[in-house]
């Protein structure tokens, strides 16, 4: 009975999103001749025929695609289920046959002439019916101050690695205002309600209020626009868009307008005071919960159309004001029924991060109680952090609801080598295996994007994989060659002993937060230890220096050397802050002044030069983007401030501070070197004078200059200056040797 369950459960939702007219299947067809233009230009996309068939699926619905032709005179033939599958199946030809890459950081699509012959007709279909991205958090850590033609690019991306289901959560704000204006509040109580855009994210899931803001109202219409056009190209491409909806969180003004309304007040979140947090969360029983929440509804439908597909989180990183079951099923069952009041074929999607945030707390009453109280099938769960710490094997596949099994690996957008690939690699198919799995896809959801690209490269292919990769030290030397356009021996060589190291993390502590020294408000109890052997990725960085005379033409490449280069130093920090700490435990006053010089007058300030000569690291283009976005002076300025506090303070009083820490030019000459330097005079200081070192006081002194950078209006540059193999080269022959001898 319990399979049959699963099954009728598996099939409802294998439905959605499929069938369409012969003008979608040509429409999505062209969605991809296009993207095949902008991505090779018009010339070599000439040579690929690109059509969409439904009937290519699998009876199952799944995603399917066919590769063939290619060679002298013949067009390479590409069909797709959908344009998602034909763009996944270009992807493959592109990679598999013609050695390209492409990634964030670039692309490298050297193509050979003539065009590879398929030798034979090749099928894929997919084994999950879902191939989902996107993290809440990610439209605040990367997403925020972009443009449509930085979107374009994205939705290009995502296609090629035949992501099929994502967020598209823009203009929500400018929907909600409407809402609210109807129900009586002042556009005044409904600006003070809004965070700033840089934790918009926090404010929609009721975790945040008022921080950062007020929204302009040129931020409305601008992301309005933003969501017409995105919403457009994902759905020529035949992705499904998920829709945000009505969770329970209001603005405190409703109040006013109902006096009657009853509302709990949550507690505090992320050490803000109620000031910021402690929401007002809607009864579920209380008559207004489904007038708001279909007012929403119906307003974003008008606004927007659907596909069906809702999102919406009421107790993330928030207990629930009861753990009664029948409190949680009465909780859940409203921010549903809200849904289908406008939508008849709604489906919620729920990230499912607040089961493994508070596992104490959702036992299995708990969880059962939200999982039965949406008809099976209707409750879509993202098993967020599922190559860590799964939620679905102690919930028994959560009681029957289908879920997405995803890698969330990246926490805040920080930088910093990371991965934990063999986990990723088993952790799909162990899912799919799991007794009585209700698993319908895979997904990659990071709160910040623009790092790390081998761990989403093999994310991204699992999505069309029925086993694991057989070989990953294999896959990844494949990965290296592709990524800078020839196979080079140490550069292989290289990569395989990352694989072995930074991308080798497993266990439950494995999480891609950086918490190196570096980047931390510096005490003398910070740890340092590290998962993996620091040797490799010394090795590593030297073997990729022994690649520069063959691969220093390749931008990746140089993005890479710039990033193994940049993790070297970053483990440089740790070795010379243990070696300060110890001296100055043992009162070693020369000793301490040595190592702290070099760390913070030295070091640190080579790693800012480094950064400085790539546009990918660079402070200045992350606050440019902030800045562009606004409509004025006053409201650049506002919007740049918003950014300086994620990055440094993330909160008016450092509440959760340097959760976002990035490595960027600026950003370390400025904040991470000011304290550093901050820290060993305070400790020179306490050995000169004989007095302790008392961590409250340097945090009372080190505070305003982190709010002074906050603060700053100081400009930064934008573009990159210096070479970076040639700065690369100066670290390793100043350290390295230094390195192998031990002598720090």
């Amino acid at each position: 009975m319990e399979a049959l369950t699963v099954a009728v459960t598996l099939g409802f939702l294998l439905l959605v999103g499929m069938g369409g007219s012969a003008g979608d299947e040509a429409r999505e067809a062209a969605a991809v001749r296009d993207l095949l233009v902008r991505l090779l230009g018009p010339g070599p996309a000439a040579d690929f025929s690109v059509t969409v068939q439904r009937s290519l699926a699998a009876e199952s619905g799944l995603d399917a695609y066919r590769l063939s032709g290619g060679g002298a005179g013949t067009p390479v033939r590409v069909v797709g289920s959908t344009g998602v599958a034909a763009a996944a199946g270009l992807h493959r030809y592109l990679r598999d046959f013609c050695g390209c890459h492409v990634a964030w950081s670039g692309s490298q699509l050297h193509l050979p002439q003539p065009l590879p012959a398929v030798p034979a007709e090749l099928t894929e279909a997919t084994p999950n019916r879902y191939r989902y991205y996107q993290n809440v958090c990610t439209h605040s850590y990367s997403f925020v101050w972009w443009d449509w033609a930085r979107w374009e690019r994205e939705l290009d991306w995502m296609a090629l690695n035949g992501i099929n289901l994502a967020l598209a959560w823009n203009g929500q704000e400018a929907i909600w205002q409407r809402v609210y204006l109807a129900l009586g509040l002042t556009l005044s109580e409904i600006s003070e309600y809004f965070t700033g855009p840089a934790f918009l994210a926090w404010e929609r899931m009721g975790n945040l209020h008022s921080w950062g803001g007020p929204l302009p109202q040129s931020w409305h219409l601008k992301q309005l626009y933003l969501q017409h056009r995105i919403l457009d190209r994902m759905r020529s491409f035949g992705m499904i868009p998920v829709l945000p909806a009505f969770a329970g969180h209001v603005p405190k003004a409703l109040t006013r307008v109902f006096p009657q309304v009853n509302i709990t007040q949550m507690g505090s979140w992320g050490h803000f005071n109620c000031s910021y947090s402690c929401s007002f969360l809607l009864a579920p029983g209380d008559p207004m919960f489904p007038v708001i929440g279909s007012l929403f509804l119906r307003e974003l439908i008008k606004e927007f159309g659907t596909d069906h597909i809702y999102g919406a989180d009421t107790f993330n990183e928030m207990q629930p004001p009861s753990s009664d079951p029948s409190y949680l099923a009465s909780a859940t069952a409203a921010v549903y029924e809200a849904m289908t009041a406008v939508d008849p074929d709604a489906i919620w999607l729920l990230q499912g991060w607040l089961f493994q945030h508070q596992p104490q707390f959702w036992g299995p009453a708990q969880v059962g109680a939200v999982m039965g109280a949406v008809p099976s099938g209707r409750l879509l769960v993202l098993d967020l952090f599922a190559e860590t710490q799964p939620v679905y094997i102690r919930t028994a596949s959560f009681q029957g609801q289908p879920f997405i099994w995803c890698m969330l690996h990246n926490f805040g957008g920080n930088h910093g080598l990371f991965g934990s690939l063999e986990t990723v690699n088993q952790g799909p198919t162990a899912a799919r295996l799991f007794p009585n799995s209700t698993m319908v896809g895979t997904g990659m959801a990071p709160e910040g994007i623009g790092q790390n690209e081998v761990v989403y490269a093999l994310m991204a292919e699992l999505g069309w994989r029925k086993d694991p990769i057989p070989d990953l030290g294999a896959w990844v030397t494949s990965f290296a060659s592709r990524r800078y356009g020839s196979p080079h021996q140490n550069a292989g060589t290289a990569w395989r002993l990352l694989l072995r190291s930074v991308y080798n993390c497993s266990g439950e502590a494995c999480s891609g937060h950086n918490r190196s020294p570096l980047v931390r408000r510096p005490s003398l109890y910070m740890n340092t230890t590290v998962w993996y052997n620091r040797s490799d990725v010394f090795e590593a960085w030297r073997l990729l220096l022994t690649a520069t005379t063959s691969l220093a033409a390749s931008p990746t490449f140089r993005y890479d050397l710039l990033d193994v280069t940049r993790q070297a130093v970053q483990e440089l920090v740790s070795l010379y802050y243990e070696e300060v700490r110890t001296a100055f435990l043992k009162k070693e006053l020369p000793h301490v002044i040595r190592a702290g010089g070099i760390l913070a007058y030295e070091l640190l300030p080579a790693l800012d030069q480094l950064l400085a000569s790539d546009s990918h690291f660079l402070l200045g283009s992350w606050l440019e983007q902030a800045r562009k976005a606004a409509v004025s002076e006053a409201e650049a300025c506002f919007y740049e401030q918003n950014s300086r506090y994620q990055v440094t303070l993330w909160g008016p009083m450092g509440n959760i501070l340097d959760y976002a820490n990035k490595q960027l030019a600026g950003l370390v000459a400025d904040y991470y070197t000011t304290r550093w330097q901050l820290f060993m005079g305070a400790l020179v200081k306490s050995l000169a004078q004989e007095v302790p070192f008392q961590q409250h006081q340097f945090e009372e002194d080190v505070f305003p200059l982190e709010q002074a950078f906050v603060l700053s209006k100081k400009r930064y540059p934008s573009q990159p200056q210096g070479d970076t193999v040639d700065l690369a080269q100066r670290l390793f022959l100043k350290y390295y040797p230094q390195w192998v001898a031990g002598s720090f």
